[in-house]
């Protein structure tokens, strides 16, 4: 199994951190280091955040738009934000 370095862990709070509001910085560092559009941030306690996580529980439909069309992993959460009801139903129903 091929192994990966780690990602730089400022950067990847700088990226989940401005994923709450901030558009243009989301863009410039993920054009820097493609790799973050799946990162993930541990804010303590075990609250595990990644992006698009951001993005969706502030509402932010522009950047939960930007990080899907760069191939974050779409998750309940941002599925309900987002209006898709038929992925919702489909996990309610599971």
């Amino acid at each position: 199994m091929e192994t990966k370095p780690a990602l730089d862990a400022s950067r990847v709070q700088q990226f989940v951190g401005n994923a709450h509001g901030d558009l243009g910085r989301v863009k410039e560092l993920l054009a820097q280091e493609p790799a973050l559009i799946n990162a993930c941030w541990d804010w303590g306690g075990g609250d595990f955040e990644t992006a698009l996580g951001a993005a969706a529980h502030m509402g932010r439909r522009d950047i939960a738009e930007f990080l899907l069309g760069n191939g974050a992993r779409l998750d309940l959460f941002a599925a309900a934000m987002l209006g898709k009801l038929d992925i919702v139903r489909a996990a309610l129903e599971a």
